[in-house]
């Protein structure tokens, strides 16, 4: 078997996110761990002992890398686990005495309609306590407060967890509407407070300029492309973008990130820099931009692969997209276990971009394949462009083939129209996110500038707006409840699938 050293290196870290998963969902004791370690060192370093088994090296030091990593993510995960059950603050949760904390917000406030969400760290501790507060006092990171009130254990609410989806962010406490009182605005900054402090005065203005030249609705929308923000919408646009299909929109995502990264290198380009100089600083833009959005799960995917292309351009090597996706989900993982069964935005990310590596060529192909014997109809599709057409529409249903499952386990619902929406709409979003970009930034120095990308991205809104009322309709979206096991057996059966067409049909599939 032939085994290079980017394939090992594949299923090595393939092999930890598998250690992550199996210990979340079962604890294996440590005395198996140690096993599997002794294990793993014999297999790796036998070979270097045994001449017969010289010429099986490579499978052999995969092999055992591979268990090591695999226990190295079962004690990554125990270690977590258990600073979280020595976490100093936790063994205060559910009491009916209140507690006085001080501590600095270290994240944005995260404002909503109602209140607004505070994350404080607890002085002298690493604890973080999540605290809702009267959205109408304004706070800023790195402010010093201190809150009083009674500390809760995060709850589900509905068939949300909501404990679990505050885990991943290392938060294990909430306190509801305490009293706050701000203590200082003296910001201590080391390196990455200062430049995260500036990021977020920056994002603050391109908020105010979103304010000042969109009204309501287009201007949720436009937040919600441009920085991924759509807490500020109301109940009924949600429902809409749910119904349509087409929340996905205002997720920063891989594709957002592809689309201002060109932008960007466009400009450096256009400008004289050389081609070296301008990945240099699409490299820092990428990532800055990542922290202005909030830093979610498909940004930050897409900021590790888009880091690691630059990379291997900057490098001369070449790239290969399925391990890139394997080593920014390994990274992810390694720095927070919890992302990989507690965050949906992590899964649905990852989902989308191994359906677009693996099932979009086989969809692509399939209009060739019934049609291959009639060179006419080939030319047709060529020469008026459906071809860009039917890559929407295979991208669309690629993504939505492989997140199917996770959507409807997590949202027990499914849009009935979200293919037809979704063509109406992708489109357009390229030239809304280029337009409104643009608008947002020229707004915050000059109102007039702003309005020079304003008009159009006007009239593009008011299409978007039409789309989501005309789809907004009863039969639109389907309630439906799956399992665990469902979603684990569609999984292997669409493996099998790919993997069965792709063997039978790779040879053709080339030539077309």
């Amino acid at each position: 078997m032939n085994i290079t050293s980017s394939k090992g290196l594949c299923w090595i870290l393939i092999s930890f996110i598998v250690g992550v998963a199996v210990e979340s969902l079962y604890k294996i004791p440590q005395v198996i761990v140690v096993v599997f370690l002794i294990a793993g060192f014999l297999i790796s370093f036998t070979p270097f002992f045994l001449k017969e088994l010289l010429k099986r090296k490579k499978l052999l030091i995969v092999l055992g890398f591979s268990i090591l990593f695999f226990c190295l993510a079962v004690l990554r995960y125990q270690v977590i686990q258990s600073q979280i059950e020595n976490d100093p603050i936790l063994k205060f949760n559910d009491s009916k005495e209140k507690i006085e904390l001080t501590g600095r917000i270290i994240a944005e406030p995260d404002v909503r309609n109602n209140y607004q969400n505070l994350k404080i760290k607890a002085k002298g501790t690493n604890s973080i306590v999540l605290a809702l507060v009267d959205r109408h006092k304004k706070y800023s990171y790195l402010d010093e407060v201190k809150i009083t009130g009674n500390l809760e254990t995060p709850t589900s609410k509905g068939d949300f967890n909501y404990k679990n989806y505050l885990m991943k962010d290392g938060v294990y406490s909430v306190m509801a509407f305490p009293e706050i009182e701000l203590v200082s605005k003296d910001h201590k900054y080391n390196a990455f407070s200062f430049l995260y402090d500036k990021i977020l005065f920056f994002k603050s203005k391109m908020k105010e300029s979103i304010g000042s030249n969109y009204s309501p609705p287009g201007s949720f929308i436009i937040e919600g492309i441009i920085l991924g923000n759509d807490k500020n919408m109301n109940q009924e646009l949600k429902d809409k973008f749910n119904s349509a299909g087409l929340s996905h929109v205002t997720a920063v995502s891989g594709s957002n990130i592809v689309i201002m990264t060109s932008i960007i290198m466009s400009i450096l380009l256009f400008i004289g820099l050389w081609r070296q100089q301008a990945l240099y600083f699409t490299f820092v833009f990428v990532w800055t931009y990542v922290v202005l959005v909030g830093l979610p799960a498909s940004a930050v995917r897409a900021a590790i692969m888009a880091s690691l292309f630059l990379l291997s351009r900057m490098l001369g090597k070449q790239n290969t997209s399925s391990r890139t996706v394997i080593i920014a989900a390994a990274v992810m993982v390694f720095q927070n276990p919890f992302v990989l069964f507690y965050d949906i935005g992590f899964q649905l990310s990852f989902l989308a971009s191994m359906a677009l590596i693996y099932l979009k060529p086989i969809i692509d192909y399939a209009p060739y394949y019934f049609i291959k014997k009639r060179k006419d109809l080939i030319k047709l599709i060529v020469k008026f462009k459906i071809k860009n057409l039917l890559d929407i529409l295979s991208t669309t249903l690629a993504a939505q083939i492989f997140t199917l499952p996770i959507i409807i386990y997590n949202f027990k619902s499914i849009s009935l129209v979200s293919l037809i929406t979704n063509l109406l709409i992708l489109p357009l979003i390229t030239i809304l996110t280029f337009l409104g970009f643009w608008s947002v930034v020229l707004g915050i120095f000059s109102r007039f500038l702003g309005w020079v990308f304003y008009l159009p991205c006007q009239f593009l809104l008011m299409y978007f707006l039409k789309v989501l009322d005309a789809f907004y309709q009863p039969w639109a979206r389907l309630n439906i409840n799956i399992s665990l096991l469902f979603c684990f057996t569609y999984y292997i059966f669409l493996v099998f699938f790919i993997w069965l067409v792709n063997k039978k049909s790779k040879p053709e599939f080339l030539d077309y």
